[in-house]
């Protein structure tokens, strides 16, 4: 496993408590450390983490640092012929297809995987896993994808991107109008509270109102899934619409909102927070 932040910790442990051995590598030595109590061996570089392995997880912050990983710190050369690399980190679709291409040159096996759930998913291993690549392979590597959640196939290489990028609109819109909606509730004179819980169950219930409006209510921002990583996921989605001649603008609007957030010294709380976005702009903090 290559990155053990956040979600690679936890996801690590399952991994480790399934009996499954595991090395693990982090750029920050010491987060991978973490996991020697429970089992794991840690290396200095990635390529040794990879060197003796069947299956490589990468867990990292963006395209941009999956590509430095494999191709430039040397994990790539270093995996074994008919090994597979599923990369469960949240990067452009077209990256995961560049990557799967290069991978399959040097006789790797490529799943692009991304996951949803945030970490306590991760933690109880019911994360939503979204998988592009070859359903063969896919099928091959299910005994360690289902340690951590519920993995579907959904396509050809980058399709787990496409599905992780549509949940990641999906969440970032659907966190805007539980905010903007329990705000005007506030500013017009009921308890927010209160109001969330009323229109619970109904059609206008969710695991965002759930899990995040229940952050708006108690102001709890303490950072799970950052702004700035929302923002990313949407950006990452305007491109790829660009690229396929896609017109997004609700996407475009709230990518503005959240880069107006992360803009207002936000970036690294809960993307919840664009709850204080909006509320400043109403003057309401």
């Amino acid at each position: 496993m290559l990155g053990i932040g956040m979600m690679g910790l936890p996801m690590g442990r399952r991994l480790l408590e399934a009996g499954l051995p595991l090395t693990a590598w982090n750029r920050s030595r010491g987060k991978a450390e973490r996991l020697i109590p429970m089992g794991a061996t840690v290396t200095d570089t990635p390529a040794q983490a990879v060197a003796q392995a069947d299956v490589v997880i990468t867990l990292l912050t963006d395209g941009q640092a999956v590509e430095d990983v494999l191709f430039r710190q040397g994990a790539a050369e270093a995996m074994r012929a008919d090994s597979t690399l599923i990369d469960m980190s949240s990067i452009q679709p077209r990256q995961a297809r560049d990557h799967a291409a290069r991978l399959a040159a040097r006789g790797v096996h490529h799943l692009d995987a991304p996951v949803s759930g945030g970490t306590v998913g991760a933690e109880a291993g019911t994360l939503a896993i979204m998988a592009g690549g070859r359903a063969a392979r896919f099928e091959q590597v299910l005994p360690v994808l289902r340690v951590l959640g519920r993995p579907t196939h959904v396509g050809p290489h980058g399709a787990g991107q496409l599905a992780k990028l549509a949940n990641q609109m999906i969440v970032g819109v659907t966190i805007g109008a539980v905010a903007e909606a329990l705000l005007l509730c506030e500013r017009g004179g009921a308890d927010m509270a209160r109001v969330r819980e009323a229109i619970s169950g109904g059609f206008a219930d969710s695991r965002i109102l759930q899990v995040h409006g229940q952050r708006m209510v108690e102001r709890d921002f303490a950072k799970r899934g950052a702004v700035s990583v929302q923002l990313k996921d949407m950006r990452n989605a305007l491109a790829t619409a660009a690229e396929v001649g896609f017109d997004a603008p609700i996407t475009a609007l709230f990518e503005r909102l959240y880069a107006d957030a992360a803009g207002h010294g936000l970036a690294d709380l809960d993307h919840s927070a664009l709850f204080v976005e909006l509320a400043s702009r109403n003057g309401m903090n």
